[in-house]
């Protein structure tokens, strides 16, 4: 049976989407694939991990009737990545063979029952739903996941906090070292708060997949399971197990020592002091006294490297280190054009915030140098 006949663009679009997270070494080789499912001239992609699943939806599907196999997703993506975009392309599916057809290319390639794909269970009902614009949500992950751990013990680290409650919509991630906080407005009113923590994979792949658009996201919450839709995709993920440290406390307040400073000249300033530091020692001092912001680094070549900053600081004069990749990481997440910064003293965590926004929050620890 022809599964699909469209232009080659068309197919890609649906098979790129899904493609994201689809590992290529699995214990389960059908996870390797993705599921065409035909049914009249619909046609769903889905892939899943276990973990995470991931459904969009086309219309090109060819013969009448319904049909379902399940592909190499990699192989097929490459296939149709190198073939002329002039081209258009049909997929039919015989004998556990999909056939790739396109001008007097010609690819067969090997397929797996749809009855062993194993799909992700959806409950009945969901406990807490609410919308929000693609632009919010995207804007929400994105302020706060450079700060989320890589393959920490803690495994809860290596996810991200969502909170919903009332009208907001909170991200919160933390490696232990420095935390980052954000919220938006979702104008949905929810009965009660949920608090939730989303893998690492499911924010990255998000991040991916959602527009800079006033679209909606429709976001589902019930029991360990997350689902977001909009437009033709439907993401599932499953939820990290685990208490999330409790932010509101790790997140200073009442600091004396504050001034403001603009972000792209910090921004640069701190990567060319970068230089000297090494991948073991990332290590940057900062000293402030008499409106003058000194930064400066050296390595065990002594080698060595400072820039002063004129700034509005009238307070105590401060010595303080701080790794410089926690540092990059928030002023090259930022889009404003300054930034506050504020501290205790020099055993202190350092709060940087954005002027005249209490919805972002930074807060990394100081280190010896």
């Amino acid at each position: 049976m022809q599964l699909v006949k469209a232009s080659r663009d068309a197919l890609l679009k649906p098979l790129t989407t899904v493609a994201g997270i689809v590992e290529r070494r699995h214990t389960l080789p059908i996870l390797a694939n993705v599921l065409l499912k035909k049914e009249g001239d619909r046609v769903s992609f889905i892939a899943t991990d276990i973990e995470v699943q991931i459904t969009t939806h086309a219309d090109f599907g060819a013969d009448p009737g319904n049909e379902s196999t399940t592909v190499a997703a990699r192989k097929l993506l490459d296939i149709l990545r190198a073939l002329p975009d002039t081209d258009d392309v049909s997929l039919s599916h015989a004998s556990n063979k999909l056939t790739v057809t396109a001008g007097r290319s010609r690819f067969a390639l090997q397929t797996l029952s749809a009855a062993e794909f194993p799909t992700v269970a959806q409950p009945e009902t969901w406990s807490a739903s609410l919308s929000l614009p693609q632009k919010a949500l995207r804007q929400l992950l994105n302020m706060v996941h450079f700060a989320m751990a890589v393959q920490d013990i803690r495994y809860y680290l290596n996810g991200m906090l969502l909170v919903f409650e009332s009208n907001m919509a909170s991200a919160v991630a933390t490696d232990g070292h420095r935390l980052a906080f954000h919220a938006v407005s979702t104008g949905t009113v929810l009965a009660e708060r949920q608090e939730v923590i989303i893998p690492r994979k499911t924010v990255l792949e998000l991040l991916r997949l959602l527009e800079d658009t006033d679209e909606p996201v429709h976001v589902d919450v019930a029991g360990n399971q997350i689902r977001f839709r909009f437009g033709d995709i439907e993401f599932i993920s499953k939820l990290v197990e685990g208490k999330f440290p409790d932010y509101k406390r790790v997140i200073p307040s009442g600091y004396a020592k504050e001034f403001d400073v603009e972000r792209e000249h910090l921004l640069r300033t701190l990567q060319r002091i970068a230089i000297m530091t090494t991948d073991k020692f990332k290590g940057v001092r900062l000293q402030l006294a008499d409106n003058v912001l000194r930064i400066s680094a050296n390595n065990a070549e002594q080698e060595e490297a400072q820039e002063e900053l004129e700034i509005l600081y009238n307070f105590d004069a401060l010595d303080v280190g701080f790794n410089v990749s926690y540092l990059l990481d928030v002023l090259g997440n930022l889009k404003t054009d300054r930034v506050t910064w504020a501290m205790g003293d020099a055993n202190s965590s350092a709060l940087i915030t954005v002027p005249e926004d209490q919805n972002f929050k930074y807060v990394v620890m100081p280190m010896r140098i």
